[in-house]
């Protein structure tokens, strides 16, 4: 038998009281950036989400489409706006927000975990009343704040065997229309009304660090009375922050854990869950 057999073997003897730990629990993945975009990870991200699935863990995927939803306004014409990093969201970009997340960003996924031998349903915030919410501020047009979770539809699908992929478009509570709704916080509020056994973000970096421009000041691993102290020393700042405040959220609200992945690394999602390693930081109480 040659080393590589037996390295495989190994791999997959480590793996065991892992599948055994998560078996049966759910899993929330909020699948979005780099890992979206190449088709390479694309491929690797479904499949490892499809073998997590076969393995009995329930995963849930929650995406956004930032690079699609740009596409589209520059298609049609008009310019995309930020203020203070969200997406200034007028009544014309909604239509096109929820024509791409509900439909074609949503469809295409659900197609390719379907092709790649999963079994895939598509969700968006609107169907059951899944994610309910209310306008966040009058600058930001019509981007709603997340008021209320009514999980049945995902717990329907999972309960069916399937694979629940969510669109992040809310139901207005405060006025009739659809709200664009940021998806890490609407994979942080799903994974609390799932009781979801861990959370996991996937990024463009490769987790937090001590210094960003240096990617071997990794920090592993962080309890949540840690945070504080690295906002102020600068340790966690820009667009982290948002981040970590989901996880911190999530974990504070009963999720076990949260994850800030790198989604550039091939596999990233089955070493972090079935290895003795872990490749990310991992938020816990």
């Amino acid at each position: 038998m040659s080393f590589n057999e037996i390295d495989r073997a190994q791999v997959l003897a480590e793996a065991l009281p892992y599948i055994q730990k998560y078996t049966g629990k759910t899993i929330v993945v909020k699948y979005g950036g780099n890992a979206m975009v190449s088709d390479e990870l694309r491929r690797a991200v479904i499949s490892d989400i499809i073998l997590l699935s076969l393995v009995g863990i329930r995963v849930v995927v929650v995406h956004g489409g930032g690079p699609e939803i740009s596409g589209l306004l520059k298609k049609i014409g008009k310019e995309s706006r930020f203020v203070d990093g969200l997406r200034y969201t007028d009544k014309e970009t909604m239509e096109v927000v929820q024509q791409v997340l509900c439909g074609q960003v949503n469809k295409d996924l659900v197609a390719t975990l379907n092709r790649l031998g999963g079994r895939a349903v598509g969700l968006c915030g609107l169907d059951g009343g899944l994610f309910q919410a209310r306008r966040l501020d009058e600058k930001y047009g019509l981007v709603g704040s997340i008021t209320k979770v009514s999980p049945a539809p995902v717990f329907d699908a999972l309960n069916s065997g399937y694979i629940p992929v969510v669109a992040t478009v809310a139901q207005g509570t405060d006025a009739e229309t659809s709200y664009n709704v940021n998806a890490d916080t609407a994979a942080a509020k799903l994974a609390v009304s799932l009781e979801a056994e861990k959370l996991i973000l996937l990024t463009d970096v490769r987790g937090l660090l001590h210094n960003p421009e240096d990617e071997s000041s990794l920090i592993p691993s962080l309890q949540l009375s840690s945070v504080p102290a690295l906002v102020r020393e600068g340790v966690i700042a820009g667009g982290m922050i948002p981040k970590v405040d989901c996880c911190v959220e999530s974990v504070r609200s009963g999720v076990g854990s949260a994850v800030i992945l790198d989604g550039r690394v091939a596999h990233s999602l089955l070493m972090e869950l079935l290895t003795d390693a872990g490749i990310g930081t991992m938020l816990t109480n």
